[in-house]
């Protein structure tokens, strides 16, 4: 059946459905829809032949999903219980904290290089997602987030199972690096610079920490988000400095 011919049915291909999403969702593969399915968020139709057989219902759901991990980061979990109160036709379940979207850590550098103190805050307590979610929230392959933990660069901080912000954020820029033939074994050097950052501004702060005054511990947090921005802001110069010395 030409793409024309399964338009005007209601009925489409994978890769048809593919070519539909990809224009909104630039990261959305046949992989990924297949995942999808295995889950159990869609339900396509199969032919007599075996292929799947999609329609307008299955492609809007998959944008629901593709939305929901995209610009709200929520969980296959929770999208599933959105997706069940919306088939029972319920209004889905309230979003978490805030507006309801749940985003990575922000970013360190914004698009004109500046680096601000309230980046370094610490992650939201009550966002967390297990080893399975950020994978795919991250959208880096299984094997590429082992070697991450493995090199220290994640970390399950709350749990054998339960990352946070943080590690979510850490792996999408490990994937995004690995595109550029960066492997996790490179990045090692990253790492040791970070630690390094961390001993010393800790030097600098600690006797703000120890001292007992009612107020010390927030003057010793501002100060060392003040500190790890302005540590950053000068690697990222050095680093631009060094490219075009």
């Amino acid at each position: 059946m030409s793409g024309a011919a399964s338009a005007r049915s209601g009925s489409f291909s994978i890769g048809e459905v593919l070519a539909r999403l990809r224009p909104e969702f630039q990261d959305v593969t046949i992989s990924k829809i297949r995942f999808l399915e295995a889950e159990g968020l869609i339900e396509p139709e199969r032919a007599p032949s075996g292929y799947r057989k999609f329609g307008h219902e299955d492609i809007e759901r998959l944008r629901f999903v593709l939305t929901a991990q995209r610009d709200h980061y929520l969980p296959l979990r929770v999208i599933k219980e959105h997706l069940a109160a919306l088939d029972a036709g319920l209004p889905p379940p309230n979003l978490p904290a805030g507006d309801g979207r749940v985003q990575p850590a922000p970013r360190i550098v914004d698009d004109e290089g500046t680096v601000r103190p309230s980046a370094f805050r610490p992650s939201r307590s009550d966002v967390r997602w297990n080893r399975r979610e950020v994978i795919e929230l991250a959208g880096i392959e299984p094997e590429l987030f082992e070697q991450l933990e493995s090199y220290g660069l994640v970390t399950a901080r709350h749990g054998r199972d339960q990352f946070d912000e943080d590690a979510l954020a850490i792996a999408k820029v490990a994937g995004e690096l690995a595109g550029f033939g960066l492997e996790p074994r490179h990045l090692r050097a990253f790492r040791t610079a970070a630690d390094r950052q961390v001993g010393l501004i800790e030097q600098v702060t600690a006797p703000l920490v120890r001292h007992r005054a009612a107020d010390s511990r927030a003057r010793a947090e501002e100060r060392t988000r003040e500190l790890a921005a302005l540590s950053v802001h000068l690697h990222a110069l050095l680093v631009k400095a060094g490219l075009h010395g």
